[in-house]
């Protein structure tokens, strides 16, 4: 049977990872910008040290990244020839609104936006677009601290209607948050949270995605007010999850979200027509009295599993685990699913000529993908797409490095934020246009 014929394959970029030009055409400064590279990275995307400005003493990867802004005709031809049917992006906040509470739009952003919308549009490749990748424009955390504010609600929906209407037609697909749990993880760069010595951290954590949730739920409302063709998703990092013990935890620590009476209803009312997720990696728990080696993860630590391989950063590899987490995220919710980031991270060496000879990513993606098909032919999961994490070399989110390479087009930029740019074809390149072209039957 296999994966369906109108399968979604394709690849997964954000703004802020890719994008660069972060001064140009009027755009704003937004805490993605303000996360250094090197030892005060941790300190700064959890909260812990304030940073709400560039200086002198650090570097910054965001602000040229791998240069989309300029690149991104060439990376398109490259993503249409390997066959994507689908390209997942981000909208940078502070390209439409720089300070994040103008009442207008910027005009040069949606300019820029519609020039992508169109380019792949000419290759027949569908954008699905996630409204906030982490983005939270520095204005907004100077004016409301960010989402520990419901004023944030607000200013957020004015986003997004300016997104469903001025390009109604050229965009179908949307999520609306990147991620959403990793506030719990990375408060500042996934919801712009700064703390003061003495504030309940965890309260203010989940507060802040209480109110993501309720702006969630409104824009489905919205997008499907503007334009009834809308399929809007979230999107958060995979892993078990208990939402009635999480419920009662909260209640019994006194930091259960403040609510208004009429948010339940919301949440209620207004459901994704589909749940995305990012699946990197599986976890394992030890009992407390235990002694065991820790691993690595998309912002996650956990206990190492002794019986799985491990990528160049320490991060287990389990395709097994993809298959568990899509049963068990398609028997919770009973809604399509969209695998929106699988990938892996690596140091990618070019050999003389240039090529870069990954094959561990091959392998890596083949158990995935096979994975993913077992899933659905097997296990009855409902999966319309997938979309590797990223098609074309970027900054990581987690370390700010270029050296842990994803893509399956190789970006000549390096740490220290030396190199040309030039865009070249690793070897993984032609195999993943392989699958695309096969509809992933053919995975050798």
């Amino acid at each position: 049977m296999g994966f369906p014929e109108n399968f979604m394959w394709g690849g997964a970029t954000a703004a802020n990872q890719c994008e660069g030009g972060f001064k140009e055409g009027g755009r704003g400064l937004a805490n993605v910008d303000v996360c250094p590279a090197g030892a005060d990275r941790s300190a700064v995307i959890t909260g812990r040290k304030k940073m709400l400005a560039i200086d002198q003493e650090h570097r910054y990867p965001a602000m040229e990244a791998v240069d989309l802004y300029h690149h991104f005709r060439e990376d398109i031809r490259l993503f249409a020839e390997m066959g994507f049917r689908v390209y997942r992006m981000s909208i940078a906040w502070t390209r439409i609104f720089p300070n994040g509470d103008e009442e207008q739009p910027n005009e040069e952003g949606i300019s820029f936006y519609k020039s992508i919308f169109q380019e792949c549009k000419k290759y027949g490749i569908e954008p699905l677009v996630t409204i906030c990748h982490f983005d939270c424009p520095i204005g907004l955390i100077q004016k409301c601290g960010g989402w520990r504010s419901r004023e944030m609600i607000t200013y957020y929906l004015r986003l997004c209607e300016v997104l469903f209407t001025r390009y109604k037609e050229d965009v179908t697909y949307w999520l609306t948050f990147n991620e959403i749990n990793i506030i719990l993880h990375a408060p500042f760069l996934g919801a712009g949270l700064c703390f003061e010595e003495g504030e309940d951290e965890t309260r203010i954590k989940y507060q802040a995605a209480h109110h993501e949730l309720v702006a969630s739920a409104l824009a489905v409302k919205l997008a499907h007010e503007i334009n009834d063709a809308n399929k809007v998703g979230c999107m958060f990092a995979a892993g078990s999850v208990y939402p009635a013990y999480a419920v009662r935890r909260l209640q019994a620590q006194g930091i259960y979200p403040l609510m208004e009476k009429e948010d339940l209803h919301i949440l209620r009312q207004y459901p994704v027509d589909f749940i995305s997720f990012s699946y990197y990696n599986s976890r394992c728990i030890a009992s407390q009295d235990s002694v065991q080696e820790e691993a690595e993860g998309n912002l996650f630590r956990s206990v190492k599993n002794p019986y799985l391989k491990f990528s160049d950063w320490g991060w287990p590899i389990d395709p097994l685990g993809l298959r568990i987490t899509l049963n068990e995220v398609y028997d919770r919710y009973r809604k399509p699913l969209f695998l929106v980031e699988n990938g892996l991270g690596a140091r990618d060496k070019p050999d003389e000529s240039g090529m870069v000879a990954d094959d561990y990513r091959i392998d890596y993606l083949r158990e995935h993908i096979r994975a993913m098909k077992a899933a659905v032919e097997e296990d009855g999961v409902d999966l319309i797409g997938y979309t590797t994490w990223g098609c074309l070399d970027l900054v990581s989110a987690s370390s700010g490095e270029m050296e842990k390479r994803y893509g399956f087009i190789y970006v000549d930029k390096q740490d220290d934020g030396s190199g040309t740019l030039a865009r070249s074809r690793k070897k993984s390149f032609a195999w993943y246009r392989k699958v695309i072209a096969s509809n992933g039957e053919d995975l050798e």
